[in-house]
């Protein structure tokens, strides 16, 4: 279902089939862009809950100033930003324990250099992170990604430059150590 066939059956009225659409159409791609965020699943599937509980409280009130997609991923990635924030107030860097569950996740099928870019992107500060996978993982654009979190291009395509080399030596750092 496309944003404004979603959209379109919200505003006429058609809540439920809106609802079912949209859950549909973004549920497997938010889940994977707040899990890469909150690596744990269970975490996840609580963050993705809250998501679509705030999208859809909020979505009389979209305005169509950007694409319901970018708009979801907004959304998300608050919801992800603010669950970290919260993990760290109760005691630490809890996101770099559960990279190192990762291997014995049922969840997670990558190999070894995988589960290093997973531990290494854990270490990347809360906002850092965000971008990295918004740019690395979903090949949003700049433009896109600046919408998503509300900031400049420049500023954008500046952390994502200092969280690439700084993934790429932790990286490469474990895999030296490993080999």
């Amino acid at each position: 279902m496309t944003d404004s066939e979603i959209l379109q059956l919200y505003r006429s009225g058609e809540r439920d089939k809106a609802f079912r659409g949209l859950v549909s159409s973004y549920k497997e791609r938010l889940y994977w862009h707040i899990r890469r965020m909150v690596l744990d699943h269970d975490d996840t599937d609580d963050c993705l809950q809250n998501t679509f509980v705030k999208v859809w409280q909020s979505l009389g009130r979209f305005r169509g100033d950007s694409q319901l997609y970018t708009w979801l991923y907004r959304i998300a990635t608050n919801e992800s930003l603010t669950f970290l924030t919260r993990q760290q107030a109760r005691g630490g860097n809890l996101d770099l324990a559960a990279a190192g569950r990762l291997s014995t996740d049922p969840w997670f099928d990558g190999d070894q250099l995988q589960l290093s870019l997973h531990k290494a992107i854990a270490k990347l500060p809360p906002k850092q992170k965000a971008v990295f996978n918004l740019r690395y993982f979903e090949e949003m654009p700049y433009e896109k990604i600046a919408q998503v979190l509300e900031t400049s291009e420049g500023a954008l395509k500046a952390s994502y430059h200092h969280a690439y080399e700084k993934v790429k030596t932790w990286v490469k750092e474990e895999m030296d150590a490993k080999y």
